[in-house]
This record gives C-alpha cells, sequence and structure tokens, in this order.
C-alpha cells in the first residue's frame, strides 16, 4: 500500500483535487502498487491541515476526484482514501514554508479540539474551540457524508484517520483529552469518537468493501500518562467489533516532543506486531516505519509481522517500487505491471 502522505497543493485553497493530485497518486498506481492511499482528506474545511490541504466536504470535491480514482482502477490498482480532522493541529502553513499557525487574515481559522488547549507552538497559537456534545456529533455525521461522497467518487477503501495528533487522537490520547463528559475521563469516553466515526463510515460503506483506520499506536511519551499500546490493543478490538477490516499502525504526532526511542529501519513495525498479536479479534493489520526495501516489505508480511507493508517516503522516492520490488524479489509473475513499461522490468 501507499502510505498517505500529504500533498499541500491546492493552490486555489479549494479543497478540490488537482492534476498534481492526480499525477501524483496515478504514478503510483502506474508503478504497480496494490493499494494507493490518499492524502489526509478533509470531511469539512476547518478540518484541513493547511489552506491547501485535499477535501470532500461538497459534491464538487467527490467530481474532482473521480478522475483519479478511474486511472487508479484502470492501472489495476485500488483506490483508497484517508478521511480525516485535524482538530487543533489545523490552519498550518506548508511544512517548506514556515509550518507555523495561518491566522484569519492570511486565510487560517479557529480550530477545534476536546479542550480549548492549543497546539504548542513556540510561536502564539491561533485560538481553539472546545467542542461541545452536539459539535462531535455534526463531526461524525461529516464523516459520514464525506465517506458517502468517496463512494460516489469511485474509491473501494475508507481508512478513517484517528492518528498523528490530529482531531481523533486528540480526543484519544490523556494528554490531550482532559474533558469530563461522556468523551473523555477514562478509556471509554476518550475512545467514544473514534468508535462512533468508525461506526458511521462503516454504516454508509459497503459490506465487500474494506475500512481501515490508522491509529498512533504509543504516543511516544513514556515521562507521562500518555496514549499506550495497551490501550491501542485494547481500541483495535472495540474498533473490529464495530466492522474495521485493518488496523494501520503508526506512533506518535500527539506533542511535539513525542519521539520514537529510536528511528531506523522497521522502527514501527514491532508496534503493528504487537496489536496483531494480541488483539483478540480477528482484524488484520498494516505496519508503517522505515520501510525501504522489498526485502523489508516482503519479510513483513511474510515473517507474520503484520498483514500488509505500508510503504512512505520511499514511493515518494521511487514511484515504481513495486514493480523493482516484483522485479527483485523473482516475483514478476505476480503483477502484470503496465504494458507501456514491461520491457524496463523483465515482464
Amino acid at each position: 500500500m501507499v502510505s498517505p502522505m500529504c500533498q499541500y497543493s491546492c493552490e486555489q485553497r479549494d479543497g478540490l483535487a488537482t492534476e498534481w493530485h492526480r499525477t501524483h497518486l496515478g504514478s503510483r498506481a502506474v508503478g504497480g502498487a496494490g493499494l494507493v492511499m490518499s492524502e489526509a482528506t478533509a470531511v469539512e474545511p476547518r478540518g484541513r491541515i493547511s489552506p491547501e490541504d485535499l477535501g470532500i466536504w461538497s459534491d464538487e470535491h467527490a467530481e474532482a476526484l473521480e478522475p483519479i480514482t478511474e486511472f487508479i482502477r484502470e492501472q489495476g490498482s485500488v483506490p483508497g482514501i484517508q478521511l480525516a480532522h485535524a482538530g487543533r493541529k489545523a490552519s498550518t502553513s506548508r511544512p517548506w514554508e514556515d509550518h507555523g499557525p495561518v491566522a484569519p487574515e492570511d486565510g487560517g481559522w479557529t480550530v477545534v479540539g476536546p479542550t480549548d488547549e492549543p497546539w504548542p507552538y513556540d510561536d502564539e497559537a491561533p485560538s481553539t474551540e472546545r467542542l461541545t456534545p452536539e459539535d462531535i456529533e455534526s463531526v461524525v455525521g461529516s464523516f459520514r457524508t464525506a465517506a458517502e461522497r468517496a463512494l460516489a467518487a469511485g474509491f473501494e477503501v475508507a481508512e478513517v484517520h484517528a492518528a498523528h495528533g490530529y482531531l481523533i487522537h486528540e480526543f484519544l490520547s490523556p494528554v490531550t483529552n482532559t474533558r469530563g463528559d461522556a468523551y473523555g475521563g477514562g478509556f471509554e469516553g476518550r475512545t467514544r469518537l473514534a468508535r462512533e466515526v468508525t461506526k458511521a463510515v462503516r454504516e454508509v460503506w459497503p459490506d465487500d468493501k474494506p475500512v481501515f483506520v490508522r491509529i498512533s499506536a504509543t504516543d511516544w511519551l513514556p515521562d507521562r500518562e500518555s496514549w499506550t499500546v495497551a490501550d491501542s490493543v485494547r481500541l483495535a478490538d472495540r474498533l473490529a467489533d464495530l466492522g474495521a477490516d485493518l488496523i494501520d499502525v503508526s506512533a506518535g504526532g500527539i506533542h511535539p516532543e513525542s519521539s520514537p526511542e529510536r528511528a531506523g529501519p522497521n522502527y514501527q513495525v514491532r508496534y503493528a506486531e504487537r496489536v496483531r498479536e494480541e488483539t483478540d479479534r480477528e482484524v488484520a493489520v498494516g505496519a508503517v516505519g522505515g520501510i525501504t526495501t522489498p526485502e523489508q516489505a516482503e519479510a513483513v508480511v511474510a515473517n507474520e509481522r503484520a498483514d500488509m507493508a505500508i510503504v512512505g517516503r520511499e514511493h515518494l522516492r521511487d514511484p515504481y517500487f513495486t514493480l523493482r520490488a516484483a522485479e527483485a524479489l523473482d516475483a514478476t509473475d505476480e503483477i502484470e505491471g503496465p504494458p507501456q513499461y514491461r520491457r524496463a522490468f523483465g515482464f
């Protein structure tokens, strides 16, 4: 699977897919990837990470995505969409700019979260609104409607983004969720939004099409009360009960001080392995993090550490990673590849 990777490329700041998105996602399908997942796609305007983020909050957005899903399917790949809401990490500038908060007068907006505590920027943070139960119900409805539009646009897989410090993760983690109502407190309250969103998406997504949920398995903050791998195992069981077909296991993102104990090849695979081994329900698990070679990807699945290898940055470096992997692993008989390119890959 091509991991969802933000492109920050809606230059009109309207959330509509452009030729950049078609080329970016389409080229990975040409490159043989089994599943091509879109970047985090906002379910409402205030859910964008940056003003240039992709969105799916109107029929016009779905129509702009439809040619992309059609092209991906024509290549023999499966189009997937990551449905997202950035919460208090929204309204920021692009990483190659200053990656700081964007003020309302510059095209930004008031962000929302489980509390009114803002993301701890070095500079002055934008104001944050605490979501009321009624607001939360509206957010769940936005995910539901976005899933309906994604289905109409031709996507085959819907992934709920509940990781990396964005809205659903902000509710999951005790680092950011200090609410005292039904959406806070202990595990049951803090996981309620994740469960309600997954349930809403599953209800409108066909039974024969998968629903994924991406989670941060750990906050990487062992010095304080935080979200842990044990919490993720427990949540995976609950999500499987609601119809989630695969848990996409990533980590971190909840706080600027959140960082891995070590980084390197396969550095997050151990979290996927634990979730896979310790869940009580039958649910597939995807692994991410430092997977850069065909041999690594093959070993993750062959050794049953995870059910899917999810490759991000290596797909940026090499859109044809999967074709090269088939060649390297002597598996060209298992993939057709585009006929225009076969002579280059030994098919």
